[in-house]
């Protein structure tokens, strides 16, 4: 079971990377815990108008352990006026998240516009480990 709001990020990332062996999953959800001490990771744990707005749940617990619902983020993505209140750059990670993925096109142009360094800095080490794995 993962803590939500006793959890860093990085710690929220790691409960919904039990038994995920896909380097782009992988990859995408560090990036989301990484990110802003885990907005969306606890946005999509909590938040029941972003998993109406999908159509379903955004974390699957059907699993020995929660995921992420890569195939609901991808719905949501689709969803008009999903993002709410979400700053550009929060949007921008998500989407590229999601693009790492397979669910959601994104112009690099674009993302790369609505983040700071430090966030472009997490992108790129995302699209690495997506690539490469976390091992290289």
């Amino acid at each position: 079971m993962t803590v939500i709001n006793d959890s860093t990020g990085a710690e929220l990332a790691e409960g919904f990377l039990q038994g995920v062996v896909n380097e782009p999953m992988r990859a995408a959800t560090k990036l989301l815990g990484a990110h802003s001490d885990g907005f969306w990771l606890r946005r999509f744990a909590t938040d029941h108008a972003l998993a109406a707005a999908a159509g379903h749940a955004l974390i699957d617990h059907s699993g020995r352990y929660p995921t992420v619902d890569w195939d609901g983020v991808g719905l949501l993505l689709k969803s008009p006026g999903w993002s709410g209140d979400a700053s550009r750059s929060q949007v921008a990670v998500v989407e590229f998240a999601a693009s790492l993925v397979n669910r959601c096109p994104v112009q690099l142009g674009q993302v790369s516009g609505a983040v700071d360094d430090a966030e472009f800095q997490l992108l790129l080490r995302a699209l690495e480990e997506a690539t490469y794995g976390d091992a290289r």
